[in-house]
């Protein structure tokens, strides 16, 4: 599909990284560091979450910048930077899940495995539209958050975290999933209220969340 020169210099002018992302496309050394210095820990701390494993997850980014490399001559801006490097990092966390789940070698579903997953948990406990009824010990309710996150499938975890870690829009998302904003809206408030389903007896009761 060919994006108009309006496109491109809107979103030229709006987003630094795509300006950055243009001086890559020129080859300039400086402004790819820069990108990387801006993402790796974004990008390292999503494939946690979606793969478990947080050596994986930094082999899996490296993945992404060198894709984002070797496309850099083809780079046009037609979405903010970060719509375009996620929908990289979606198809690479896809593949990798499904290497994963063929070989059988980790529990693609697994609890990242250090401390990076705390910024997700406190959004997802905000996502769940709980507020306790009692005092939780904060390491207690990380644990019960992370479970509750692992009974959501692949999809409906890649949108919360890219809508309330990322921050995107329901559009910006459904540009990284393929899939129309309304949908992403709808498996949002899917995966809400699959996140109080498995909060709720915990919350009010104390009873063990099943991941």
């Amino acid at each position: 599909m060919s994006i108009s020169d309006s496109t491109i210099q809107r979103y030229t002018h709006a987003d630094p990284d795509v300006r950055l992302m243009l001086r890559v496309r020129d080859d300039d050394a400086a402004a790819f560091e820069e990108l990387m210095l801006r993402y790796q820990n974004r990008l390292v701390s999503l494939m946690a979450h979606l793969t478990g494993k947080r050596d994986i997850a930094e082999d899996l980014a490296q993945d992404v910048f060198l894709r984002v490399y070797r496309a850099r001559k083809r780079y046009v801006p037609g979405s903010k930077f970060s719509t375009w490097l996620f929908t990289i990092a979606n198809n690479v966390a896809s593949n990798a899940l499904r290497t994963l789940s063929r070989r059988k070698e980790v529990n693609v579903t697994a609890k990242p495995d250090d401390s990076s997953f705390n910024p997700v948990v406190a959004s997802a406990t905000a996502a769940s539209a709980l507020m306790p009824t009692r005092q939780l010990d904060k390491s207690e309710m990380q644990e019960a958050v992370l479970a509750a996150i692992d009974t959501l499938n692949e999809r409906q975890r890649l949108a919360v975290l890219l809508a309330k870690f990322e921050h995107m829009s329901y559009e910006d998302i459904g540009e990284v999933m393929e899939m129309t904003p309304q949908a992403i809206k709808s498996l949002l408030a899917r995966a809400r209220g699959k996140l109080r389903e498995a909060l709720t007896p915990y919350v009010d009761h104390g009873q063990k969340v099943d991941g």
